[in-house]
């Protein structure tokens, strides 16, 4: 029986994308699952060296960093998955400062995104990964996270990492206005927090430190679904 396939975005933006919040997906639905990389553009994208810094005592993010390039540098482009949704279980996008560059405005992604939603497949991101969620939108043009519990790298973490100031908008206020104010995240700034909707096929991680247990509650979202 083949496993069920993960079509796992990374940003092609010049700020990349975290180690962590792919290392510890990979780590978790690898054995169960088969992990197709995709990009904006497609080839090689950027794994953020202050993430390789920071997680230098996280053996397997080293692990992962030094044997696994071929995924991050062999991407096919987005666009070349439209129309594919029901070929997917899910559809998974990393976090990192990037997806705020070449994410949340992407045509591309947020046609994707329709279409996983509308055949009813699982849509999932971690950290800055939800910027793509913002201005994706249901078939009759409302958008996808309204009305829903989400979260997503916190305001108060941006000013923390003093990265507030590079970016494009703020997330969590973003994601604040989408969701018509259900953005959550954890009591304690940097805390794991991650949210599995009871109405939709939605999986989302807070930050680094999610990126583990929103791999856990993705898999078991996935297992119970039927193959695609």
């Amino acid at each position: 029986m083949s496993k069920p396939r993960v079509l796992t975005v990374l940003s092609s933006h010049a700020a990349g994308w975290y180690l962590p919040e792919l290392a510890h997906p990979y780590e978790v639905l690898s054995p169960y699952c088969e992990m197709v990389m995709a990009s904006p553009k497609g080839g090689a994208t950027i794994l953020d060296p202050v993430s390789v810094e920071l997680f230098k005592d996280d053996a397997y993010c080293v692990e992962f960093a030094a044997t696994q390039s071929k995924l991050w540098l062999e991407t096919e482009p987005l666009e070349s998955f439209l129309g594919k949704a029901k070929e997917f279980t899910a559809i998974l996008y990393v976090g990192g400062f990037g997806p705020m560059f070449d994410l949340t405005d992407n045509p591309t992604s947020a046609k994707l995104i329709q279409e996983f939603y509308v055949a009813d497949r699982i849509v999932s991101t971690v950290c800055h990964g939800a910027a793509a969620l913002i201005n994706a939108k249901k078939p009759d043009g409302t958008r996808l996270v309204a009305g829903e519990k989400i979260t997503g790298f916190s305001g108060q973490e941006e000013i923390d990492v003093d990265r507030q100031k590079d970016m494009p908008f703020h997330l969590e206020n973003a994601l604040n206005e989408a969701s018509e104010g259900g953005y959550e995240k954890a009591e304690k700034a940097w805390q794991p927090h991650v949210v599995v909707s009871s109405t939709k096929r939605l999986v989302m991680g807070q930050n680094p430190a999610s990126a583990a247990p929103f791999a856990h509650a993705l898999l078991k979202k996935i297992q119970s679904y039927p193959a695609a």
